[in-house]
């Protein structure tokens, strides 16, 4: 179950469980789409991974209580903003190795 994390990591923008803006890797650091394209250049800082937008949840109750009331995006803000100098040289080294080998 995704967590639905409620601000970006690096710049602490708010991302409700509805925006459209949060970005995602398979371990679910989650940031905006404005720092994933400009300061990330969509390399994951946490694993090296690439982004996908979230999935939003439901926030009815369409069919067998998979929503929001029953289960709810997560309060933890977790704000731990990329030195962009470390990040802009661990981008260009990951950007080397082809996307099935990484």
């Amino acid at each position: 179950m995704l967590e639905l994390r409620p601000t970006c990591e690096n710049c602490n923008k708010a991302l409700p469980p509805n925006s459209l803006e949060a970005r995602i890797c398979s371990y679910e650091c989650t940031f905006c789409a404005t720092c994933v394209e400009n300061a990330l250049e969509n390399v994951c800082p946490n694993c090296g991974g690439g982004f996908v937008p979230r999935p939003i949840r439901p926030s009815k109750n369409w069919k067998g209580d998979n929503f929001l009331g029953k289960d709810p995006a997560s309060a933890k803000v977790r704000h731990r903003p990329v030195d962009s100098e470390v990040h802009m040289r661990f981008a260009a080294a990951i950007k080397t190795i082809p996307p099935q080998v990484r």
